[in-house]
This record gives C-alpha cells, structure tokens and sequence, in this order.
C-alpha cells in the first residue's frame, strides 16, 4: 500500500525515534529555489499527513509524526544551509539519536531532474549541508534521499547561483514526483530495509 493512502495518523506520543531533515535554507526569497528541495519535500509530507512544521527548536521550524508507527522529528534548520549540521547536532544530541537514525533529504546536481537516490552512508559528493553535518555528527553513516534537481546548465555557469534559482514551471511535476516517491521509501528506511527502499525508489 502507498505510505500516501495512510491517513488520521494518531499524534505521536513520547520521544523520537528518528530525525528526518530536509535541508534548504529560511526566507521566501528561496522557497522554490533548487537548493530547497529538502525542504519543500518535508513540505509535501506534512501536507500529506497533517501535521505542521512550525515550532521553532533546535535552530530549526519543527513538527512531530508517526512515519509507519515510528515517532519522527521533522526539522527544517534555519541555519541556512552551510551550518545544518548544527541544527541536526542539536536535536540528535538532546534525544540521544544515533547517526543511523537521522535521515536527510536534500538536493543533487549530479543526479537528472526529477531523479531519486536513496544511500546508507557516504561522503558529502561536494555538498555544503551534508559536509555540515558528516562534521557535527563526526559520522557519515546516515542515511540520505537525494533529489535530483539537475546540472547547471553550462560547465562555466556559477554552481551557486543554479542551486539557488527557481524551478521552472516544467519541472515541477516530476520534483514533485521524486518526492513523492521519497516519502514512500520513509517507512521501508524506518523499518530497516534500505535495500528495499534503494531497489523500489530509487529512480
């Protein structure tokens, strides 16, 4: 069954068992920028859910949900996105949350638009946030749903202003698709089987 079709999830109750980050950074002006894919991802699951991402904790808008019965923070840090691993530090420290725990959505350009890679643990592949976080978490063995949002569009054009331009009215359907399918993969993540979730979702 879709994780979308769960609806009138019960407010969870007791502490996080896990961390859920969608990286982006704060401020309208970035809302609908590439780099913000995480969190608009986060934004289509409390949508779906019902819940809200509005309770500021842990330098970061925060909510509460039960993800396939397992009690979920849900933060989008506002530390823009070079210092996210504050914010993620912050939260994983006062629960107790191991590294394996916290999962990250963010952003990729070196995967197609519209694409989905879901990884156990790695390097930061030349992202700020995750480097952030590898740093403050001292460990890379998180797991990541990377959304891609494509190359620039010439090998000369500045990395950071394509990561912090607007998605065209094109692509929005299939961003909206890859996350989507990001949220689906969060129960099989939770339940312990990423290998699943790699070989369903990732694509």
């Amino acid at each position: 069954m879709s994780f979308f079709f769960k609806k009138k999830i019960s407010p969870p109750s007791g502490p996080p068992e896990f961390i859920l980050a969608g990286l982006g950074n704060p401020g309208r002006d970035y809302e609908t920028t590439r780099h913000n894919a995480g969190f608009l991802c986060l934004d289509m699951l409390a949508d779906e859910l019902s819940f809200c991402i509005d309770r500021i904790k842990f330098k970061s808008l925060v909510g509460n949900t039960q993800i396939d019965g397992h009690r979920c923070l849900v933060m989008k840090p506002q530390t823009y996105m070079n210092n996210s691993g504050e914010a993620v530090r912050e939260a994983a420290q006062f629960y107790k949350i191991p590294p394996e725990r916290v999962i990250v959505i963010y952003d990729d350009t070196a995967l197609p638009l519209g694409k989905l890679r879901i990884r156990r643990k790695g390097s930061d592949g030349g992202h700020n946030g995750i480097k952030s976080i590898i740093l403050c978490l001292n460990s890379d063995e998180f797991p990541r749903l990377k959304l891609g949002v494509g190359a620039k569009p010439h090998p000369d054009y500045d990395m950071k202003d394509y990561v912090l331009s607007h998605f065209h009215k094109d692509e929005i359907a299939e961003m909206k698709a890859a996350m989507r399918r990001a949220c689906e993969a969060l129960p099989y993540i939770m339940g312990g089987d990423i290998d699943g979730a790699m070989s369903r979702f990732s694509k």
